[in-house]
């Protein structure tokens, strides 16, 4: 499997809920970042920490939740993946069209790291 093919099945098991497939893509030191100003944003340690901070949490927070992919970009050891926040705050009811980019770092042909750079104004426009 060659790199984006590993990122457009990491996208998959988010999708689908498959956590076991996710659990097997990732390395088990996988550090993810969340920007900054990102809602309960953060660095999570280990795959099941994303499963149930990350993934889960959005499910809860957001109606259809998803991340729209524009492009990949192959980067040697390293993905990068441009596109859109969208979904619909369960809260407040506001839609959600946020940009932002994710990259993806590589080792023996997992996932080790996530870094996400997204507009978290928009984002907390969605949620006030």
């Amino acid at each position: 499997m060659n790199n984006i093919d590993l990122i457009k099945e990491l996208y998959r098991t988010f999708r689908e809920q498959d956590y076991d497939a996710f659990l097997d893509i990732c390395t088990a030191d996988l550090e993810w970042m969340q920007n900054e100003g990102f809602p309960n944003g953060k660095t999570h340690r280990g795959a099941a920490e994303v499963i149930q901070n990350v993934f889960e949490a959005n499910r809860a927070d957001w109606i259809g939740f998803s991340y729209e992919i524009e492009d990949y970009l192959d980067a040697g050891n390293a993905v990068v993946v441009v596109g859109r926040y969208v979904g619909r705050n369960r809260m407040t009811g506001k839609p959600l069209d946020a940009a932002a980019t994710h990259i993806y770092d590589l080792r023996d042909g997992k996932v080790c790291r996530f870094r996400m750079f997204a507009d978290t104004k928009t984002i907390w426009n969605a949620m006030t």
